[in-house]
C-alpha cells in the first residue's frame, strides 16, 4: 500500500457504499464493484482495529503488571 491507510476516512467510504447498495436504481455492475469496494475497505478497517485491540491489551497487562509491582 502506497499511500498511508486512513480508518476515519474509509469508515466514511464505507458509509458512501452502504447508502448506494441500498438504492434501487443501482445498476447490478456498479453494485458488484461498490461491494468489492466495500468488502477491501471492511477487512482493512478491521485490521486496524485488531492491531489497537492488541495494543489496549498490552498497555492493560502492562498497567496491571506496574500496579501490582
Amino acid at each position: 500500500m502506497s499511500e498511508k491507510f486512513n480508518f476515519e476516512e474509509a469508515m466514511k467510504r464505507l458509509n458512501v457504499i452502504s447508502e448506494q447498495l441500498e438504492r434501487d436504481d443501482v445498476p447490478l455492475d456498479e453494485a458488484m464493484t461498490l461491494f468489492e469496494e466495500g468488502l477491501e475497505l471492511s477487512k482493512k478497517c478491521q485490521l486496524v482495529l485488531d492491531d489497537y485491540e492488541v495494543r489496549v491489551n498490552e498497555l492493560v497487562n502492562k498497567h496491571k503488571e506496574v500496579k501490582n509491582d
